[in-house]
């Protein structure tokens, strides 16, 4: 496997930005990590925080990880991403992702069946943007260029971006878990952005990987937390996961708990969703095993995360992206990887 790059993993906002999110971007640059990465739930957009970010930097890539299909028409997306790639000088990576359906049926009031075919459209529609070979047209069904139903004028024209482009492939990342999903973004995208990474066992992703071009990037999220409390390191982990498995979903549809119990762990599964839905939160993080934690964190004292990084070393995941708002925290992790 090549080296590991570093990304800065910055997720979407709670109540309020981070005060020091385009600080922590600069020391990344400065640091030599690769790029920033910014998020979207139902608050901020992913888009404008990388505007900021690209403003007060010049080297360090930027990424949405990931943008929702249904927030934006795929047109709508691509002229996104084309100014961002343009003001940024070539910077620009888009990660995009179909969300679940509680978010896109509940927050965007969009239909949410078949993801597959529709991520597929939407990502063919911004690639015919980003090519600007000729006007933009989709046969359909999911989003038809021009409009034809009968409810609308019938007056659509095909329609060629004014803007020509910096360039005409700007990388684009797929947010999937789904293993038919994953085998999709080695078909269709240029990179995989995982939730959840095992380094320890990529047997769950084998199948869904098999046909990856060579040059198929991963970036994974990873919590890295230089400590001497590891217990309490891989609780703070716990908390997270746990949420993801018993609260990101509905209870017969949860897609990250349908990927933990792919991992195997269908009886923890059961019982997060459970205590979850009991509102014990603090007992449904304890139910997540230590070694599974352990495994996908790099949490401890320096001299054990420099021996477990080998393990992401060898995995398939060509970039880690780290969660932390802490300036020693991201120089620590670069000494340690780069």
């Amino acid at each position: 496997m090549g080296d590991l790059k570093l990304g800065l993993a910055q997720g979407y906002w709670g109540a309020a930005p981070n005060p020091n999110f385009v600080e922590m971007a600069q020391e990344a640059e400065k640091l030599g990590y690769d790029s920033v990465w910014s998020a979207e739930a139902w608050g901020n957009d992913a888009f404008t925080p990388l505007c900021w970010i690209g403003a007060q930097t010049s080297k360090i890539q930027l990424g949405t990880a990931v943008v929702q299909l249904s927030g934006r028409t795929p047109t709508s997306c691509a002229m996104h991403a084309l100014s961002l790639d343009y003001l940024s000088g070539g910077r620009f990576n888009l990660g995009l992702g179909v969300s679940g359906p509680q978010v896109v049926e509940g927050w965007y009031g969009r239909p949410f069946p078949k993801p597959l075919a529709r991520t597929r459209e939407y990502i063919d529609i911004i690639r015919q943007v980003f090519k600007r070979e000729g006007p933009v047209t989709n046969a359909g069904p999911h989003y038809p260029l021009p409009y034809p139903g009968d409810d609308g004028m019938g007056l659509g024209k095909p329609l060629k971006p004014i803007v020509h482009p910096l360039r005409n492939e700007i990388p684009i990342f797929m947010g999937a878990e789904g293993p038919k999903n994953i085998a999709l973004s080695t078909e269709i995208a240029d990179g995989w952005i995982p939730l959840f990474y095992n380094p320890y066992d990529e047997s769950v992703y084998e199948e869904s990987l098999i046909n990856a071009p060579k040059d198929f990037q991963i970036n994974q999220m990873v919590t890295v937390n230089v400590t001497d409390d590891i217990d309490a390191a891989l609780l703070s982990f716990k908390y997270f996961m746990s949420f993801y498995v018993g609260g990101m979903g509905a209870k017969n549809t949860n897609f990250h708990k349908d990927l933990f119990i792919r991992m195997g762990f269908e009886e923890e599964a059961e019982k997060i969703q459970q205590l979850f839905f009991e509102d014990k939160r603090d007992e449904a993080a304890r139910v997540i095993p230590d070694e599974l934690a352990d495994a996908m964190t790099l949490v401890g004292p320096k001299e054990r995360i420099k021996e477990r990084l080998q393990a992401w070393r060898d995995s398939r995941v060509t970039t880690l992206l780290v969660s932390t708002t802490d300036k020693q925290q991201l120089r620590e992790v670069a000494d340690l990887v780069l």
